[in-house]
C-alpha cells in the first residue's frame, strides 16, 4: 500500500459514494489510475465494503442491547456467518475472557428484538448467552 492508496481510503471513509472521477481529481491521479488502486484493494481485502452512515439520534427508538455469547468448541466462523446475516444484529466482536462473541443489536420493537433472541439462541454451536438492553448512553 503507498500514498495514493491512504489517500483514496480516506477520501472513501468520508464519502464512500464519491466518484472515480472526483477522487481523481482530489488525488491528483487519471481516473484508470483510481480504479486500478480501487480494485486492487478490494481484491486484497483491504476494502471489504461500502456503507451508509446514519445521522447520531435518527434511531432514538431503536432497542438496542449487548449479547454476551459463549460458544461450543470452535464453531465461531460458523455462528458469525449465521449472525451476520440476522437482521438485527449490528456489530460483533470477538472477545477473550467469559465471553467468545459481544454483539451489539438493534431492533425497532420488543416483538422483532424477542423473536431474534429466539433465532440467536437457537444457533448451534452457541451454548449460553447472556443480554443487557441499553438505557442511556452518556458521551466519554
Amino acid at each position: 500500500m503507498n500514498d495514493t492508496d491512504r489517500q483514496i481510503l480516506s477520501l472513501l471513509r468520508e464519502n464512500a459514494r464519491m466518484s472515480v472521477t472526483e477522487l481523481a481529481q482530489k488525488v491528483r491521479v487519471s481516473r484508470a489510475t483510481i480504479q486500478k488502486r480501487i480494485e486492487a484493494l478490494e481484491a486484497s481485502g483491504i476494502i471489504t465494503g461500502y456503507t451508509v452512515r446514519i445521522k447520531p439520534g435518527f434511531e432514538q427508538n431503536m432497542i438496542r442491547a449487548w449479547m454476551s455469547i459463549v460458544v461450543e468448541g470452535n464453531r465461531m466462523q460458523n455462528i458469525i456467518k449465521v449472525l451476520r446475516g440476522e437482521p438485527v444484529v449490528n456489530t460483533l466482536h470477538t472477545t477473550n475472557g467469559k465471553w467468545d462473541l459481544l454483539v451489539e443489536l438493534k431492533a425497532e420493537s420488543l416483538e422483532q428484538f424477542d423473536r431474534a433472541l429466539g433465532r440467536i439462541r437457537q444457533i448451534d454451536g452457541i451454548s449460553y448467552t447472556e443480554t443487557s438492553i441499553l438505557l442511556s448512553t452518556y458521551k466519554a
